[in-house]
């Protein structure tokens, strides 16, 4: 049932509302003060407010300001006897919905009521689609390393400046891309990504600039870029390594004059873009290759973000898995479990080459097929890669959870010491930890380099 609060200062027009309403099974308050209205907005939600112009110790457009300082989103119907175009738009400059000249006619009453529910609705709808929609590009962990991103994000969000965020594939570079322009001053334009490595080279400039009819075969009609859909809003250039040398030097002159200049245009167009740029690959190898322009790495590398693989920040990953789990939940259906500690352990041993995606792809294969509320060990061994160490072995050799933890420990160490042929500061590097606390584990397991 609608909640609609009135707020007049004469009782028996506020009565004869709310019999109007609450024949038409509205629910329906009424206060002849408006103070007491403004009490009853700070602790309870209605659909719609129906509000009086002329009441004493406060009017309906100094009520009006308070809503608006209060940011209370229900649409407000002034109901005036005092009717005039004048007092109707001021009413309407002041945040109004809808202006009802009394004495109030029923009909008139019941469509705007409608009508303002539904506004409300449809608020409150594209409010929730929005809130679900900056959950699924929620950044989620609270590893050291993520914090140090999250710090930069919040620093560079608010300026104009360029982003060139560095990972390997799978890491979250769009979400962090999606982060920063959420937190900009431009987070209610558009944002539109372009994932270069996708698009075939012969139709890249078409896809960020646009063409005119028939500049090439098959442009059977005007087309409008990326660049121009993401005027005063954020362009994403996904995958930048992978872009052709000529595009490129278009993207640079475009970054250079704030300008583009469609395929086959012969006029510029002014476009005010942030650029936020992301690669898998090593820009500084690309440009000695050949295959990246050394000028156009400059413009977009004003503040660089470096994400680790999920194997170097390995305390995000129960985090990450228990945020699967309650996404799988609410989305699929899928009935809530918990896994063991030591499951757990195991799942934070492995090397995930496919970062956060493959995470999340050994949670959602063990959600649908393990049939227990609680993983164990032994059902998380069966959907485990098949280059993972003997874990079986491991659990049945330990005596304790504290034993298990530190025999995965050792052979994890052990691993990554052999990967990187024993060198002590790669393998820190790579474990994200300090030498020595790598040297007093390799003291603490008693490892040992094989001599082939």
């Amino acid at each position: 049932m609608k909640s609609i609060l009135i707020i007049d200062d004469e009782k028996e027009i506020c009565e004869s509302i709310k019999m109007i309403l609450d024949y038409e099974d509205y629910y329906s308050e009424y206060v002849t003060d408006p103070l007491l209205g403004k009490d009853k907005l700070k602790f309870s939600e209605f659909a719609v407010i129906l509000l009086d112009i002329q009441m004493p110790g406060m009017n309906g457009f100094e009520f009006l300001d308070w809503i608006k300082e209060n940011d209370i989103k229900t649409p407000v119907i002034i109901i005036s006897a005092h009717s005039s175009l004048e007092n109707a738009v001021k009413a309407t400059k002041h945040g109004a919905f809808d202006f009802l000249e009394k004495p109030i006619d029923r009909d008139k009453l019941l469509i705007s009521v409608r009508n303002a529910i539904k506004h409300y609705a449809i608020y409150k709808e594209n409010l929730e689609l929005k809130s679900t929609i900056e959950d699924e590009w929620e950044i989620i962990g609270s590893s050291e390393a993520l914090n140090e991103i999250l710090q930069i994000i919040d620093k560079v969000a608010p300026t104009d400046a360029r982003v060139l965020i560095t990972g390997e594939n799978g890491t979250g570079k769009e979400l962090v891309a999606r982060a920063i322009h959420r937190k900009s001053g431009r987070k209610e334009e558009p944002f539109i990504e372009v994932n270069c490595a996708a698009i075939p080279k012969e139709l890249i400039e078409s896809e960020l600039f646009g063409h005119v009819k028939g500049s090439f075969t098959g442009a059977i009609r005007d087309h409008i870029g990326k660049f121009e859909l993401a005027d005063k809003g954020t362009l994403f250039l996904d995958e930048i390594g992978d872009m052709s040398l000529d595009a490129q030097a278009k993207v640079l002159r475009a970054l250079e004059d704030g300008k583009i200049r469609k395929v086959g245009g012969d006029d510029s167009i002014s476009v005010n873009v942030r650029v936020i740029a992301a690669t898998n690959k090593n820009l500084t190898e690309e440009i000695k290759a050949g295959n990246f322009r050394e000028d156009l790495f400059h413009r977009l590398n004003v503040i660089p973000i470096n994400i680790p693989p999920l194997r170097e920040r390995r305390d995000d990953i129960p985090v990450l898995i228990d945020y699967f789990i309650n996404k799988l939940h609410v989305k699929n259906g899928l009935p809530k479990k918990t896994f063991s500690k030591d499951a757990i352990e195991v799942i934070k041993s492995l090397n995930f080459t496919g970062n956060i995606r493959e995470l999340k792809n050994l949670v959602e294969r063990i959600m649908i097929m393990v049939p227990d509320k609680v993983v164990k060990l032994e059902a998380v061994k069966k959907y485990l890669p098949a280059d993972v160490p003997d874990v079986d072995g491991l659990f049945d050799s330990a005596n304790s959870f504290a034993e298990f933890k530190e025999k995965t420990e050792k052979m994890f160490i052990e691993k990554h010491l052999k990967l990187n042929n024993w060198n002590i500061s790669k393998t820190a590097e790579s474990l994200g930890i300090q030498r020595s606390h790598l040297y007093n584990k390799i003291k603490k397991y008693n490892l040992e380099k094989q001599e082939n």
